[in-house]
């Protein structure tokens, strides 16, 4: 028989309709005079299958399906109750390859526990890690756990967070904070956004474990306000563990107490630099400040700071539960353990993937992603955001670690994972990533400020067809000067993705520039769009949708494209039914 019924409710699967499929299979199930119930959870990952909908039966077995509608949903249930299962229109197996190739540490309970379900999580040996530590464990030895266990911060620099926390239990000072920084701002990363929204009692476990460790009594989870569906269940997820005696005062009868309060932070991808961050819990301009003095000497209100990302918190109780050393024998001699992605761009299976340190790139993009859309040829995949570099088809077979990416001239960063087809331009990719750092900058110095609107104006004038060979000798001299002259690793970063684009695609800038071609047919100044005579039908669909009246013609006769009125949006291209539109390099 059937004993609950899933469905993920993660923004993602929210925003595929799932909402609407709980509540007709809670309806159903309430018409059939049953007491099945159906559990709201996070997303498992396979987002690219939303919305998903996972049957649990008496027997232990369970069946995830996908690519449901509301019809969809009451067809598997009526099957299951009718013994006549798995339907194998929707039916997801096991052996599916975008969840079989996965190790699941951090994302173990997302898409498996009601993240609003205290009980759930403590059904999992939710908060069994924070009770030994608390209870078996002095505050060293919680910090030599971590340690052992090689863990490096997932945020982005990977410094070990055993030897931070160390330097905050040093520091010497009755007030001590510790904080979640869930400003999660790089463009294609939903890697915090789907934790907290699927296992937040696994954050905040973290975060009390890290704060009996180095002897703090307060922190603060900074999570951008775009996230509302987070910040939600992380609000229910703070009530409920205080209540529960997780949070609060005396912690499981200890003397050891922890608050933790919620700050929204406004978006501004400056607020992800902890400096930064911290300035603006304390009401100030988020603006990085000059270190040394770091923050586990002086961070909060001049008080000894911790910071950690979401997934490095998440990552503490298992480190607990399980041991240090145990979680030392994932991954690669330096990089330990596992790491999250968002997998996102030209994907087939696009969503959370989390593998062992030391998977290649190959394997995470073919084997677990499945290729490129439309079988297309794979071009680049851009790691680390904006703080990042692309790296190309010839370095597929690099390990994802610390220091092998590193040497590719990306970084790890968060875990975005973009992924680029044939169809990319790699410099105007360049431009788009310049454009945001540009954008984010607090202004504070003047490299980073001036510098990176320099190189901004020499990306788009070859994109433009205006640019000359010496451009290229000018973008990487700025490029050295703006990363050894910014005071934040915003600045610092900034130029990766031009410097990568240039070692691994320099024949693409030289074709911009030498011929005024642009060979992905991406920037509007070097393409025309044509008419192919001979298979346009004068069926007028491009007419229709044509927004500055630029294409002309009678029905059932060869329409022509007026290239002075032409905008280059692309509609008539996508609109036409028998591809007799063209785009050409506007040679």
């Amino acid at each position: 028989m059937v004993r609950e019924v899933l469905v993920g409710l993660g923004s993602c699967g929210i925003a595929a309709g799932a909402r609407v499929i709980h509540d007709a299979l809670s309806t159903e199930i309430k018409a059939r005079g049953l007491k099945i119930p159906v559990i709201s959870t996070g997303c498992i990952g396979a987002c690219h299958r939303e919305p998903l909908m996972e049957v649990r039966l008496d027997n232990g077995e369970h069946f995830l399906y996908g690519d449901l509608d509301e019809q969809g949903a009451k067809q598997v249930l009526a099957a299951h109750l009718a013994g006549k299962a798995p339907v194998e229109e929707h039916f997801i197996p096991e052996e599916y390859s975008y969840l079989a190739y996965q190790k699941k540490i951090v994302l173990a309970n997302c898409g498996v526990i009601d993240p609003e379900s205290i009980d759930d999580y403590l059904a999992v040996e939710g908060y069994s890690a924070l009770r030994s530590a608390v209870q078996e464990m002095s505050k060293q030895d919680v910090v030599d756990e971590i340690k052992k266990s090689g863990l490096r911060g997932r945020g982005g620099a990977g410094f070990p967070t055993g030897l931070k926390w160390g330097f905050a239990a040093a520091a010497p000072g009755k007030k001590k904070y510790l904080i979640c920084n869930a400003d999660e701002g790089d463009p294609g990363a939903f890697m915090d956004r789907s934790v907290l929204e699927g296992d937040p009692h696994a954050v905040l476990e973290g975060m009390a474990i890290g704060a009996y460790a180095i002897g703090a009594d307060e922190g603060y989870i900074y999570v951008r306000a775009e996230y509302p569906l987070a910040i939600r269940r992380l609000g229910i997820a703070m009530s409920q563990a205080d209540e529960k005696g997780f949070l609060g005062n005396n912690i499981l009868g200890s003397d050891f107490s922890f608050q933790v309060h919620l700050k929204e932070g406004a978006g501004a991808f400056v607020c992800g630099e902890e400096t930064a961050l911290m300035a603006s819990v304390e009401g100030k301009r988020g603006m990085p400040r000059i270190r040394p003095p770091f923050p586990a000497e002086r961070g909060l209100w001049d008080a000894p700071t911790n910071i950690n990302n979401v997934e490095t918190l998440a990552n503490i109780p298992p480190i607990i539960r399980m041991g240090g050393e145990r979680y030392a024998q994932v991954g690669t001699e330096k990089s330990k353990g596992t790491k999250v992605f968002a997998l996102a761009g030209k994907i087939k299976r696009g969503g959370m993937v989390e593998v062992p340190m030391g998977a290649t790139l190959r394997k995470v993009i073919f084997d677990i992603g499945g290729g490129i859309l439309a079988d297309k040829k794979f071009k680049a995949v851009q790691l680390g955001g904006p703080s990042g570099g692309c790296i190309p088809e010839s370095l597929l077979d690099v390990q994802v670690d610390y220091d092998s990416l590193t040497a590719t001239g990306a970084i790890m960063g968060s875990g975005g994972m973009v992924v680029m087809d044939e169809s990319t331009c790699m410099v105007d990719v360049a431009a788009y990533f310049l454009r945001f750092t540009q954008n984010e900058s607090c202004g504070k110095c003047t490299f980073c400020r001036v510098g990176t609107r320099r190189m901004l104006e020499i990306l788009e004038r070859i994109t433009s067809g205006l640019g000359e060979i010496a451009d290229l000798e000018w973008l990487e001299e700025l490029a050295a000067k703006i990363k050894v002259s910014s005071l934040c690793a915003l600045g610092q970063t900034a130029p990766n993705p031009v410097l990568t684009t240039l070692k691994y695609f320099r024949s693409e800038y030289e074709e911009h520039i030498k011929n005024k071609r642009c060979p992905a047919l991406q920037c509007k100044a070097l393409i025309k769009y044509w008419v192919v005579a001979d298979k346009c039908t004068g069926c007028t669909l491009c007419v229709r949708v044509c927004p500055t009246k630029a294409i002309e013609g009678e029905r059932k006769k060869v329409h022509t494209i007026d290239q002075e009125l032409c905008v280059k949006c692309g509609l008539c291209f996508e609109a036409c039914r028998v591809q007799a539109i063209e785009i050409t390099t506007g040679e």
